[in-house]
């Protein structure tokens, strides 16, 4: 198991510390030498074998403590939030030596976290809890482009959730009237019979700020709030006519638009680009 706090012996050098679990294991002591060495190399450490925790800096002491759990060659290795003492640049750095280490030793890895980029960008496999309840397992681009439930679909990733309701089903595709009487098409996944009430959830780079007139099948009227610059990319905010916020994303290029505060515009999204969701008890 790695621990989010490493659990590091602090009187063991690292040479001691990865050690340990294969002297409680009772191997020889030239084996033990042997794959102490390999552990090291294998997380890039090969000259801090004679250094203390205390000399280590965090994401060194994430790989010792990877490394540790790899020592023995466990089938399973179980991670339970490894990543989250460690600024933004060791975490991205580590989920890259993680993923290396599973590749090259094809152990089985469990791992918790909170954080849905990493999940979404470690794992061939995610399952979404919610309240100790399973809500959807899948690959990482199922659970973003298909989410099961609305739950899901809000939990990985950035969404939009605008309410509506049901006007017809059909064929894997839903009709759903907003609240300000725009009909729109929607993919299906998860969604009431007629007459109930649903949200239509998109995410926000597959909404667009309509130019010129040209919109895609759905289209709704929105009024511009502001805008939020982050580096390589634009979040434009809107509240429609029921007063629900909606968020727009786009790259940070020649055609970001600049919109007045308080602007009418039009936005526009294709069929296939939303769901319609039943709603979140």
């Amino acid at each position: 198991m790695v621990f989010q706090t490493y659990a590091l012996f602090p009187h063991m050098t690292i040479s001691e510390n990865l050690a340990y679990p294969l002297k409680v294991r009772k191997v020889a002591a030239a084996e033990v030498d042997r794959r102490v060495k390999e552990a090291l190399a294998l997380v890039e450490l090969a000259d801090f074998g004679k250094r203390y925790p205390g000399q280590l800096s965090g994401g060194q002491k994430q790989r010792v403590a990877l490394a540790r759990s790899l020592i023995f060659e466990p089938s399973i290795v179980l991670m339970d939030e490894p990543l989250g003492a460690l600024d933004k640049n060791l975490r991205e750095q580590m989920q890259f030596e993680i993923k290396r280490l599973h590749e090259d030793l094809g152990f089985t890895a469990i791992y918790v976290t909170h954080d849905q980029t990493e999940a979404l960008t470690m794992s061939d496999r995610i399952a979404v809890f919610d309240d100790g309840v399973v809500k959807q397992c899948a690959a990482p681009d199922v659970l973003y482009e298909q989410p099961s439930c609305a739950f899901v679909a809000d939990f990985i990733g950035e969404n939009n959730h605008i309410p509506g309701t049901v006007t017809r089903v059909d064929a894997g595709k839903a009709e759903i009237r907003l609240a300000d009487g725009t009909l729109t098409t929607t993919e299906n996944p998860n969604c009431p019979s007629a007459g109930e009430e649903c949200v239509v959830t998109i995410r926000p780079e597959n909404l667009f700020i309509a130019k010129d007139g040209q919109v895609l099948d759905n289209c709704v009227n929105a009024s511009f709030i502001t805008r939020l610059y982050v580096g390589d990319s634009i979040r434009y905010f809107f509240r429609l006519s029921d007063g629900s916020e909606i968020m727009v994303k786009t790259l940070n290029d020649q055609d970001a638009p600049h919109i007045a505060t308080g602007s009418t515009v039009q936005l526009t999204w294709a069929g296939n680009g939303g769901l319609a969701l039943a709603r979140a008890s």
